[in-house]
């Protein structure tokens, strides 16, 4: 009865070792479709990194040529107001040069009233 026994006990470990194996190979199996999903993530995820570095690149760009236009305007903009500056200046002195021609016309126009008064 001993050997039935042990026969019966080493069909019992062989078929639980069957049942594990087959486990094991369904364990494997997921684990290989997983690395596949893996692999497929890993791809898409290295085809979008090109595509925001390409991104990347052309603002990069934009932003070179947005920042060349902002100083080319304001160098402009400097330029212009430079000249309006001394454009006002300019009007500033001509308009203060005809104010002091004013009074003194205004003057000579009195005294020359005043010379017409005496000689009528």
């Amino acid at each position: 009865m001993s050997e039935e026994l042990t026969v019966q006990i080493l069909i019992q470990i062989r078929d639980e070792v069957r049942g594990t194996n087959t486990r094991l190979d369904a364990t494997n199996a997921r684990l290989d479709a997983t690395n596949e999903r893996l692999d497929a993530t890993s791809d898409r995820l290295d085809a979008s990194v090109g595509r925001l570095d390409a991104s990347v690149g052309r603002l990069d760009r934009r932003v070179d040529t947005l920042s060349r236009r902002q100083v080319e305007a304001e160098v402009r903009l400097a330029t212009e107001l430079t000249e309006v500056n001394t454009t006002l200046h300019e009007m500033t002195s001509l308009l203060r040069d005809r104010l002091d021609l004013r009074d003194r016309v205004a003057r000579c126009e009195s005294d020359i009233a005043d010379l017409k008064h005496r000689l009528a």
